[in-house]
């Protein structure tokens, strides 16, 4: 870090005292230079246990019926666009169609540099401002969506799931898939009883990778649980009262009477709707990166 970092101090010393130098040339490595020293910036907010690890990131309408159900794809798309330009991977594990548009939930699977570190921003709600496509009279709607983020526990012992805990049903699968995947009760459903957190995975051809997939999903949710739990502890010893709900709202996106979205917790904002809407999140995810650094 601190070699890159004189690097551009390097060129900027290069470019005032060299009138020769080419400044095309000097200006494309600076160009580069300042790309890498971003990235590795980056880094620098990345240092939780789980982030340089993948993620789940779920999507689920709020109340509103279409309208909510609507927005839900159109984050999902947001989130599958924003993979595609990281260049992750990305598998859909579960979803469930709304009944006009978009749908009422969907679960996916990112693998990738630092998945989680970057997409565990996006945790919170999400509100969307815009005239409604579903209304006769065409008003003005606002509509809300949950993200949730877990770190992908695959490979990990620390949370312990005892089997007499586990209530396991199986369904056949309403999604894509082919003839195999509807065909057969191969979709799982995972509930832990103490806690009555209820996980589902329907995306794999065979009943056993669902239910591996899903107990993946299951210690990710309850080691969210005992972490909020372990927070919450945390604040009541210092006497806090902020909200540690991860479903409390943290962007808006407004589409009328104007063009903006505004990330609550940054005050980052911007009035290029349709770009962060195709995927160009890191400025935003940035903006929140750098804010959680400072009060840590």
């Amino acid at each position: 870090m601190i070699a890159l970092a004189s690097e551009v101090q390097d060129l900027h010393d290069i470019a005032r005292e060299s009138a020769a130098t080419d400044l095309a040339e000097l200006e494309k490595e600076y160009a580069k230079l300042m790309s890498r020293w971003q990235i590795a910036e980056r880094a620098l907010y990345l240092g939780g246990k789980y982030d340089l690890g993948n993620a789940y990131l779920t999507i689920s309408g709020g109340a509103g019926g279409t309208e909510a159900q609507d927005w839900a794809g159109m984050l999902g798309r947001m989130y599958l666009r924003y993979a595609e330009r990281k260049e992750w991977k990305t598998e859909v594990v579960e979803r469930t169609d709304g009944q006009e548009a978009g749908i009422k939930s969907m679960t996916i699977h990112v693998a990738g540099d630092a998945a989680y570190g970057h997409l565990k921003c996006e945790r919170g709600t999400h509100r969307l401002v815009r005239l409604s496509p579903f209304n006769a009279k065409n008003l003005r709607q606002t509509s809300f969506a949950l993200v949730e983020v877990l770190p992908d526990m695959s490979g990990t012992t620390e949370i312990e799931v005892r089997q007499e805990d586990l209530r396991i049903d199986t369904y056949r699968s309403g999604g894509a898939g082919g003839q195999h995947v509807n065909k057969t009760d191969s979709a799982v459903r995972m509930t832990h009883l103490p806690t009555g957190i209820v996980v589902a995975c329907q995306n794999e051809r065979s009943q056993l990778q669902n239910r591996e997939r899903a107990m993946h999903m299951l210690k990710a949710k309850l080691l969210e649980k005992k972490l909020e739990e372990e927070e919450a502890e945390k604040r009541k010893l210092k006497g806090s009262h902020v909200s540690a709900d991860f479903g409390s709202q943290i962007r808006s996106y407004v589409l009328h009477p104007y063009q903006m979205v505004k990330d609550l917790r940054t005050n980052y904002e911007t009035s290029d709707t349709n770009g962060v809407l195709d995927g160009d999140l890191d400025l935003l995810i940035d903006a929140e990166l750098k804010r959680e650094a400072r009060e840590e």
